[in-house]
């Protein structure tokens, strides 16, 4: 499974989306978007690619343009993962 399928999916349960996640594409916007993408929600999306992944998100990592689109939000996964 790549990494977009994987944040994909978190996103997906994290936010109780059900089947709608898998018309989400690189390009789909989530930030704004989706209604059940508020405050609440980054933080345990966060907190879910945290556990799922293994690595520790920093306050000051944290920035509107990562979580603007699941392609964006999966290229900060993967800069993590590259660290």
């Amino acid at each position: 499974m790549s990494t977009l399928d994987e944040v994909r999916a978190i996103l997906g349960e994290v936010l109780q989306l059900g089947d709608n996640v898998n018309l989400f594409d690189k390009d789909t916007l989530i930030l704004g978007n989706i209604p059940e993408f508020d405050s609440m929600a980054v933080v345990s999306v966060i907190t879910a690619l945290e556990e799922n992944y293994g690595f520790e998100v920093d306050d000051d990592e944290i920035e509107g343009e990562t979580f603007e689109t699941l392609g964006s939000l999966t290229a900060f996964v993967q800069s993590k993962l590259d660290e």
